[in-house]
């Protein structure tokens, strides 16, 4: 048995243990165990980019009434 804290989530398919310390819930978890998924993170460059279109967007969005 491991010493990792756990808690368990659970989807359409049941519930499932996910690592105490982890964001995502049991879907997440599930694909992990399914495909084979890399750890490689996007580059700082490209989630920059995002947050700044992102922002762009909400301010809009805000000038026409709308959020």
């Amino acid at each position: 048995m491991s010493a990792e804290k756990t808690r368990t989530e659970t989807d359409t398919f049941g519930p499932i243990e996910v690592a105490a310390d982890r964001y995502w819930g049991a879907q997440a978890q599930r694909s992990l165990g399914n495909f084979k998924i890399g750890w490689e993170k996007q580059p700082a460059s490209i989630v920059r980019a995002l947050g700044i279109v992102k922002r762009a967007a909400a301010e809009t969005n805000m000038e026409l009434k709308r959020l």
